[in-house]
């Protein structure tokens, strides 16, 4: 046997104790244990329930496309804006035919139906159910008198300014009675408009600028 396949039977017999080192394998690393389903299912409703105040969390903001001009219902409580900004005087006309509804006039052409116009007092007006609408007011005539319906109407629109009220006919007194919360409720949210806008919002398809407007027509007896 020659000396060198002397040597090499004799390096592996004893191996150098650098080739016998391993590396270790790194130790396994714990898995999180799974947190528990939220009660009555996977989806954690607690976490999904709508906050008081989700419409600042999202930035939204209301926009008031619908005003209407009525008077309160029997059946809700109601609050007026006090402010003289929020009350405005002007001339109205109401139809009760097919036509029916409230309507603006330009000034020019109040002379042609002076008879059919009502002055009127209308005020920013809100319900529980955060309604905005203009509740129109008669105001006196040339004589500075009102019937019993128009002035308890007023009288109930000035306490609303400072509490929620309900306003209810009572036929027998040809009147309005009117009633007080019994509790406490919170004030009003106003809707973010000043009082033009309301009124533009409310007349946009009732306000009347032509003598030729089907509403005149249908007074001179044209159709």
């Amino acid at each position: 046997m020659s000396k060198i396949e002397r040597e090499s039977r004799a390096d592996n017999i004893h191996p150098d104790p650098d080739d016998l080192l391993v590396t270790p394998a790194p130790a396994p690393i714990p898995s999180a244990p799974s947190p528990d389903p939220p009660p009555g299912g996977l989806i954690d409703l607690e976490a999904l329930r709508l906050p008081q105040n989700f419409t600042e969390m999202v930035g939204v903001q209301q926009q008031v496309v619908s005003v209407s001009v009525r008077k309160p219902n029997r059946q809700e409580f109601v609050r007026v804006r006090p402010e003289p900004e929020f009350q405005y005087e002007t001339a109205i006309l109401r139809l009760k035919n097919e036509l029916d509804g409230t309507y603006l006039l330009a000034p020019e052409l109040w002379p042609e139906v002076s008879e059919e116009l009502t002055p009127t007092l209308m005020v920013l007006t809100i319900s529980r159910q955060k309604a905005g609408f203009l509740w129109p007011l008669r105001l006196p005539g040339a004589d500075g008198r009102l019937d019993s319906w128009s002035a308890s109407a007023r009288e109930a629109a000035t306490l609303a300014q400072n509490g929620w009220v309900s306003v209810r006919s009572n036929r027998a007194a040809g009147a309005y009675d009117v009633f007080r919360a019994a509790e406490a409720l919170s004030e009003p949210e106003w809707p973010d408009l000043t009082m033009a806008e309301a009124i533009n919002i409310a007349f946009k398809d009732h306000y009347i600028n032509s003598p030729d407007h089907p509403v005149l027509r249908q007074l001179r007896g044209e159709v």
